[in-house]
């Protein structure tokens, strides 16, 4: 391959790209997993997935930095699992994209044969490969963009044209800013995302055209059925109902959690090694190695889990330390139980959000990695009164290929025989609103709502004669304002002096069908029809890296004086 495919752009090469350009090629879809990777696409009849040059539909993710010119998971091999552990190799970058140092996901990749470095302060953390016996500084956005320009030289290389516009899977849980790193590190290697879909919303699209493929075959328009999506791979976990008729598949619920197969592989190495984290706190060389050891063995032991009742680990870490130990099905099992318990609750918050009944459930459809392992595929079933799976995905392939028919759709494709007369209507997987009410998260878009949506809410000063007032956006569940995602602030200046609780501040929120979040702030005084300054409108997020410092930097330059409280409605 030519080394200037190999070019990623630099952040601020990417700030001034216009993402409004309509192009009429295919759109592939890319499923970029924590651990694996996938890319697909329609091919006029139905959903092909690529390979690479070792006739591989499933990659790695992973960029190693050995010499000037990284490589991934997708054109280089790696001659032993240890190599992807040497220091030099980044993974895990999904678990770590748009998130401050102050994140528990951050703190829990310390264990990660690279460097990830905190100060708690809530910037971007500091993250490093080892090359040379030098420590090598990037970023989440990089290693993406490095694999994400691998991925697109695959594709042109057997698609045989330039490829411009991408559809990604993403986790129900991401936050928008994450999103917009993502973005981000599509620009950076050349790609133009047409849209960011939930990995569960995905496989509800590939669910919906299989339906109405089979409804067409028995010359019948299909009855609504409604299936629940469990989708569980290294990183994330994530959960969907859908209600699917005549290719029309709408979201009635999502939840999602940073929990997976990376949790389940260090409770794992902790079980194994309760002495790790402060064995390998130096990261250096030796405790790279043995940290590889330990990682490699324990992920073997899991895998053969799946299949074995009980395996036996025999390692050599290293001076003196050995680790000789039979492992059972139903010790993985209990020392893992936090994070299935956590299964369970994503799951029975779904239903209940959905207000679906569990007798109502057509289809029960698990994918992701962690849907081989015995434990997780019957905790759901079980949950179903042992309701046999829908076996017609391949678990490892159907979010990928939801993306691919994605990608075709929002192409503009025609399919003569109707394959891709498809609509999926998303939900927010998280609640937006403001920060009120002393430090309060106020949602003014519940979580779950259909979109499009636009709500509104009406807020009032807290102080007499109060001029000004702090917007603050946030997204997420947590009653505590701070304990949510931040999106981003600005002020309403200008609002006329009265005593407190007269002045009404209308607060608007619009999602639109390209999942763009837009704010509007608007002040009317009683007796007036009219805003009584221009309406501001801000297209969120707005915040960049280190905007954990922003709302403290906030507090200690404001205080309360600009805070809002809630009007209650009338009843």
């Amino acid at each position: 391959m030519a080394e200037a495919s190999y070019t990623v752009a630099s952040d601020s090469e990417t700030i001034g790209e216009d993402k409004s350009s309509a192009f009429p090629e295919i759109a592939i879809g890319i499923d970029i997993g924590t651990s694996q990777c996938s890319v697909a696409v329609w091919n006029g009849s139905e959903v092909e997935l690529l390979k690479n040059t070792r006739n591989q539909k499933i990659m790695r993710s992973y960029v190693t930095f050995k010499d000037d010119t990284p490589s991934g998971g997708v054109s280089s091999q790696l001659s032993q699992e240890h190599d992807l552990l040497s220091g030099a190799t980044i993974f895990n970058m999904k678990r770590l994209i748009g998130r401050v140092d102050t994140d528990p996901v951050v703190h829990s990749s310390k264990n990660l044969p690279f460097l990830v470095q905190t100060l708690d302060i809530g910037v971007r953390p500091f993250i490093a490969a080892l090359v040379n016996n030098m420590w090598r500084s990037t970023t989440p956005e990089e290693v993406l963009a490095i694999f994400l320009v691998e991925l697109r030289v695959m594709a042109e290389a057997q698609l045989k044209r330039p490829i411009r516009n991408v559809v990604l899977t993403v986790p129900v849980s991401f936050s928008r800013f994450q999103l917009t790193r993502i973005e981000r590190a599509c620009a950076m290697a050349g790609l133009h995302v047409l849209r960011l879909m939930p990995e569960p919303t995905a496989v509800a699209l590939l669910y919906g055209q299989q339906q109405q493929q089979s409804s067409h075959d028995n010359m019948g328009s299909g009855s609504e059925k409604i299936a629940l999506i469990f989708n569980m791979g290294a990183g994330y976990c994530d959960v969907a109902v859908t209600a699917t008729a005549g290719g029309v598949s709408q979201i009635k619920a999502l939840a999602g959690s940073t929990i997976g197969g990376e949790d389940l592989l260090q409770n794992m190495m902790h079980y194994l090694l309760p002495e790790s984290q402060t064995l390998f706190k130096t990261h250096g060389i030796k405790e790279i190695k043995s940290m590889a050891l330990l990682r490699v063995a324990t992920e073997d032991a899991i895998h053969r889990l799946s299949s074995q009742i009980s395996v036996q680990i025999d390692l050599d870490l290293g001076d003196g330390l050995k680790i000789n130990k039979v492992i059972n099905r139903d010790e993985f099992e209990e020392v893992n139980r936090k994070v299935f318990v956590k299964c369970e609750s994503l799951i029975i918050q779904c239903l209940q959000d959905a207000k679906v009944e569990v007798e109502d459930v057509n289809d029960v459809i698990v994918v992701g990695g962690c849907s081989y392992i015995p434990k997780v595929k019957n905790l759901v079933a079980s949950m179903f009164n042992g309701k046999e799976l829908y076996n017609g995905v391949n678990p490892l392939e159907a979010a990928v290929r939801g993306a691919a028919v994605e990608g075709a759709v929002a192409s503009g494709i025609n399919d003569p025989f109707g394959n891709l007369d498809l609509l999926t209507i998303q939900a927010t997987p998280l609640a937006i609103g403001i920060r009120a009410d002393g430090n309060n998260f106020v949602p003014v878009i519940p979580r779950n709502t259909t979109m499009p949506a636009r709500r509104d809410l009406v807020f009032t000063t807290c102080h007499d004669n109060q001029t000004e007032a702090l917007i603050i956006v946030y997204e997420g569940e947590e009653k505590k304002a701070e304990e949510n995602h931040l999106l981003g602030y600005f002020k309403v200046v200008g609002i006329p002096e009265a005593p407190k609780g007269v002045p009404e501040i209308n607060v608007c929120m619009d999602i639109d069908a390209a999942n763009v979040l837009r704010v509007l702030v608007g002040v009317v005084m009683p007796g007036s029809r009219q805003p009584t300054i221009p309406i501001m409108e801000v297209r969120m997020p707005t915040v960049d890296d280190g905007h954990g410092w922003c709302v403290e930097a906030l507090n200690r330059k404001c205080g309360n004086t600009q805070d809002l409280v809630t009007v209650q409605k009338k009843v």
